[in-house]
């Protein structure tokens, strides 16, 4: 096995742990929702701390529904990846562009070099 494929393994096998060592350890077994987002834990804290807080802003859009909330981040994060993933893989052909015009350079100057020199 490669150096490479080893630390893929332990990078998955690490990715694995974090998604499964919170629910086998029943981190959240003690809220009503035990999984919600970060914004949601501060508007409770917010209004524990001071329950006649009014928020200075409004949504501009309130989905009908946490399915719904659900599937709008879920596209957003899946644009996200792509737009991430798109600039990489063109970075990534530019530059295998560029060592392939080098390298063609390289052996054309040297089939134009004369070898008794």
């Amino acid at each position: 096995m490669s150096r490479n494929a080893k630390i893929n393994a332990l990078l998955l096998l690490a990715v694995a742990a974090l998604a499964v060592l919170p629910l086998v350890l029943g981190l959240g077994d003690h809220k009503e929702e035990p999984f919600t987002g970060a914004d949601a834990e501060a508007e409770t804290a917010i209004t524990e701390i001071e329950p006649d807080y009014e928020p200075w802003f409004s949504p501009l859009y309130e989905p009908p529904s946490g399915e719904v909330e659900s599937a709008l981040f879920a596209l957003q994060a899946a644009l996200g990846a792509g737009v991430l993933a798109y600039y990489f893989g063109l970075r990534r052909g530019r530059r295998q562009g560029e060592e392939r015009t080098l390298a063609a350079a390289g052996a054309a100057a040297a089939r134009d070099t004369p070898e008794g020199d």
